[in-house]
């Protein structure tokens, strides 16, 4: 079995995309200090491991980090992963499904085996009640269970960062990991929230166009999903995700995100001091 992969555009080296974006004009980046602030952040809750951006909510987020990290370490450990696990589309698998999924998952580095390398493993996503993390934690649980690797590693190296909408705080606040049953699972360390304004979550979540469709349960065995996406709406949202790449890439926003990463609990940590100080250079 092959496994099949949505097309994504290599924004980094964006000479490919040719006269692609002719007279396509992209709208201004509102949203960019608040992704900059999501991104410095998202850095610092990932424990040093492995940033897996999980189906396309977060795929500004990605391009950012690609751009301000493209002269980096840290560019080989970015890694955008087209998948739909939403509610019901992560249950009830048929067993070609399973073995597709498995097959997917295996080509982006997440069999079992890969899980207990060195670094943590960890899943970006925008998160309201957490399905889509819940029901993609049960499918490498199962997967390692009926592999015969070692869950009780590989458990300690898995870190789920959700995306949040920024509300008030109190001590009545609810966190949507409160009633998620995955994460009693693990340790307190693996989940770990980072909070974004209201409006640009909503954005992201809900009114983003995308590169490219979602990569639901039905396409996962589709070889049609690796033809990018070349009508209309696919090529606003390709202008606007060069625009987000182009931003990273900038002194100004490299400097922003070392700035931020200065007032981080973690900076006092080796790897983080270190990855501020390729973001300065």
């Amino acid at each position: 079995m092959e496994p099949i992969r949505p097309f994504r555009w290599d924004l980094i080296r964006p000479d490919q995309l040719g006269s692609l974006l002719d007279g396509v004009e992209a709208g201004e980046l509102f949203f960019l200090d608040e992704l900059i602030r999501c991104a410095a952040r998202v850095l610092s809750q990932s424990g040093n491991g492995d940033l897996y951006f999980v189906g396309r909510s977060v795929d500004s987020l990605f391009d950012l980090l690609s751009g301000a990290l493209s002269e980096t370490d840290w560019a080989s450990r970015l890694h955008p992963l087209p998948l739909s696990l939403f509610h019901g589309d992560g249950r009830d698998f048929t067993d070609a499904e399973r073995r597709q999924l498995r097959t997917n998952l295996a080509a982006e580095g997440l069999a079992p085996t890969e899980l207990m390398r060195g670094r943590p493993t960890v899943f970006v996503d925008l998160v309201a009640q957490g399905s889509t993390f819940g029901n993609l934690y049960t499918v490498l649980r199962r997967w390692t269970e009926e592999d015969g690797a070692q869950w009780d590693v590989i458990r300690r190296q898995l870190r789920f960062v959700g995306i949040t909408r920024r509300r008030k705080t109190s001590p009545n606040t609810w966190r949507w990991q409160q009633e998620a049953e995955f994460a009693g699972e693990l340790p307190a360390s693996a989940i770990r929230n980072v909070s974004m304004d209201h409006g640009v979550w909503s954005y992201f979540g809900d009114h983003q166009q995308k590169t490219a469709q979602s990569f639901r349960r039905t396409r996962w065995a589709d070889p049609e999903v690796a033809v990018p996406r070349r009508d209309e709406k696919g090529r606003m949202a390709l202008a606007e995700a060069v625009q987000v790449v182009s931003a990273g890439r900038t002194p100004e926003v490299r400097r922003k995100v070392a700035e931020l990463l200065t007032h981080e609990p973690a900076i006092k940590e080796r790897w983080l001091r270190d990855l501020q100080l390729s973001l300065r250079k």
